[in-house]
């Protein structure tokens, strides 16, 4: 439910005021876009957004903070730094050498005086592969040679405990018309293919927040959320997938399917309600597709093949209940098909809640071939 800036923050938080306390980072729901990059807007928080909620919610203060250090000298007596770089440049993630992102990890001095330990908390699936929580050992001129790498330098903060005041009151702050003019922007941008990859970061910066909202609104990390708030977040992990999905296919060259910025302001919509208790959630995506038996065998291997599963463990229900089964898998298993089928499924086809299901992929496949 962290952003790879706010998780070790939390980690910190929880270290220093106990466990759980990186939860009130979920006090607070905005909805406040800025300008970002190619004349898009973005709910992306700065690193100035996030250390304002670390002071607000967390009981953390910055103490000492240098920006654009070149060759950074890793001295970190006393506790913990907290570090921004570049995560093309650091080899514990899987972003290094592929994607240019802020990202963030604490060092602290190692056991024997010539180490540094490297902690990391953050948690997720990308293209190149898995984001997991971890340490990691380094020498102190290697993480040295390893941050100088980065040409932009980068910011090493040292944050200290204070008290923390009483639990905020969850609040939310959801301007509907504010979301209509953002959603325009994505809508009109020119340069498809860069609109959806950014919209793409974007639906999950929306998700994470609001699952981490209503955890919070909950009341702890292992309480149950409201129903209705649970069928919400469900609606927005949709939205997720379906981003990710229009993005590769426009990516690819393939047709834009549609529908995904009226959906996604269907959810923006049903935030305030479905989130602080005033109403119903958007309604779900229907209809299911027909299978086609003599599809099938193909159609299990392909899945099977993408999620490293033996074809008998492939359900015929919903596929979304594989800890393999992710929206990357998903994407993956559409290409799979269309490579073994040899056919281009027609855009309209391609809403997520159609492709989680083996008797939905057939009937995908089915009318894709009855279509040439």
């Amino acid at each position: 439910m962290l952003d790879c800036l706010q998780v070790n923050l939390a980690l910190l938080a929880d270290r220093h005021h106990g466990p759980g306390t990186h939860l009130r980072l979920g006090a607070r729901l905005r909805f406040a876009p800025r300008p970002g990059p190619d004349g898009l807007p973005t709910v992306e928080p700065t690193l100035d957004d996030h250390l304002a909620d670390a002071s607000e919610l967390l009981g953390l203060t910055v103490a000492t903070r240098v920006s654009g250090v070149d060759r950074p000298v890793i001295a970190a007596a006393g506790g913990p730094v907290y570090v921004v770089a570049d995560a093309h440049y650091l080899p514990w993630v899987p972003y290094f050498g592929h994607k240019h992102v802020e990202h963030s990890f604490l060092v602290e001095p190692g056991a024997d005086g010539d180490t540094v330990e490297v902690t990391d908390g953050y948690h997720n699936d990308t293209q190149w592969g898995k984001a997991r929580p971890g340490s990691h050992t380094y020498g102190r001129d290697e993480l040295a040679a390893i941050l100088a790498a980065d040409p932009q330098g980068v910011e090493l903060l040292h944050l200290v405990p204070r008290p923390l005041g009483p639990a905020p009151r969850p609040a939310a702050d959801l301007d509907a018309d504010r979301a209509a003019e953002y959603l325009r922007a994505y809508a009109e941008h020119p340069d498809r293919t860069a609109a959806l990859e950014r919209f793409t970061l974007e639906t999950w910066l929306l998700a994470r927040a609001r699952k981490l909202y209503a955890q919070y609104a909950a009341g702890g990390p292992e309480a149950a959320v409201d129903p209705a708030a649970a069928e919400h977040l469900a609606r927005w992990d949709g939205v997720v997938e379906h981003a990710y999905l229009t993005f590769r296919r426009v990516a690819r060259g393939r047709a834009e399917p549609p529908e995904l910025l009226a959906r996604a302001a269907e959810v923006l919509r049903a935030d305030a309600t479905a989130l602080t208790g005033g109403g119903p959630a958007a309604e779900p995506e229907g209809g299911a597709a027909t299978g086609d038996g003599e599809l099938r065998p193909t159609v299990r291997a392909v899945v099977a093949d993408v999620l490293a599963l033996d074809e008998h463990l492939v359900p015929d229900t919903e596929l979304t209940g594989l800890a393999e089964f992710s929206s990357l898998r998903m994407v993956e298993i559409v290409e799979g098909l269309e490579a073994a089928f040899d056919v281009e499924f027609g855009p309209d086809d391609l809403v997520p809640e159609k492709l989680h299901r083996i008797d939905d992929l057939c009937g995908l496949v089915h009318r894709a071939l009855a279509a040439r």
